[in-house]
């Protein structure tokens, strides 16, 4: 990975961001000691999960009625 010193940093910006963006990570150095590494932020943007457990698991037809007796019989005060 590149060392960059402060001074040089700050003069070539512009420069080393757009490397760094394009996948090529470098350190800033201060006196020959590093401090920091610049590397591209990934967005992750994974739209691909409805339909991941497809397979694996079955939805019964009448999901939204189970435990509707249940309820019922809390709202009327039998449980």
């Amino acid at each position: 990975m590149e060392q960059i010193n402060i001074h040089a940093a700050k003069t070539h910006l512009s420069a080393l961001v757009e490397k760094a963006a394009a996948g090529e990570p470098f350190v800033i150095a201060k006196s020959g000691r590093p401090l920091v590494t610049v590397s591209p932020y990934i967005i992750k943007t994974s739209n691909n999960r409805v339909g991941f457990l497809r397979g694996f698991i079955s939805v019964p037809s009448d999901y939204d009625r189970l435990g509707s007796n249940e309820i019922s019989d809390m709202f009327e005060g039998k449980i």
